[in-house]
């Protein structure tokens, strides 16, 4: 008989909460570690419940779910991470697939919908509400465009890049690379100049689909 699945479950709405955190408990295979208002004490919660997926609302107070997310997933990289919000919008969708989400649902989706997209989101699925599903696609089916050799990278922007792509902060970056947070900035807006974007996100997707990323840099 397979163990139970552990779900570590954070959402300030506290009906919500409570809603999700009923239906989680009354589910056989399924077992609630616990359910949160915030993420506050993050670290010290997954050392605690060593969850097998987590429930991430993504707008909280204080620590936000896109905050939160590069943090489970480096501590806890075999956790499976499910977003939640009321959002369907490009960036979060992307910014959260980048961190490594596993699954990304919309507060409307249906409970038993929920249910087994923690099911498969452990079982190494990645559930997604349809229309979240359907962004997803449109940005890959979308063919490469030719580039002049003046986008390509510098060595630096594309080290930048890839801490960015990895969930890192403005501060971890310039520590890692040994500079300063005034010239990660000043890096990171000449990437968006040659890369013609407007947000990390943006930066991140288009650099990878058009191949101007050096993964060897």
């Amino acid at each position: 008989m397979e163990n139970p699945v552990k779900v570590l479950l954070y959402e300030d709405n506290r009906d919500l909460r409570e809603g999700i955190a009923f239906l989680l408990q009354a589910t056989p295979g399924l077992v609630l570690a616990g359910a949160f208002p915030h993420v506050n004490n993050l670290k010290s919660e997954l050392h605690a419940y060593m969850p097998d997926v987590v429930l991430l609302d993504i707008n909280m107070p204080g620590m936000s779910g896109l905050e939160a997310l590069p943090i489970i997933k480096s501590l806890y990289p075999k956790t499976q991470v499910i977003m939640q919000t009321v959002f369907d919008d490009d960036e979060r969708i992307f910014q959260a697939v980048r961190s490594g989400a596993g699954g990304y649902l919309l507060k409307n989706t249906p409970p038993a919908e929920i249910i087994q997209a923690v099911f498969d989101v452990y079982r190494g699925g990645s559930p997604m509400t349809s229309s979240v599903a359907r962004k997803v696609l449109q940005y890959f089916q979308q063919p490469p465009k030719s580039h002049p050799a003046d986008h390509l990278l510098s060595g630096r922007e594309n080290d930048i890049l890839k801490g960015l792509m990895k969930g890192y902060s403005y501060k971890l970056i310039a520590d890692e690379l040994n500079i300063s947070i005034d010239t990660v900035r000043t890096h990171i807006r000449n990437v968006y100049d040659k890369l013609q974007v407007n947000s990390k996100t943006e930066a991140i997707l288009k650099a990878m689909k058009e191949g101007w990323i050096d993964e060897k840099a």
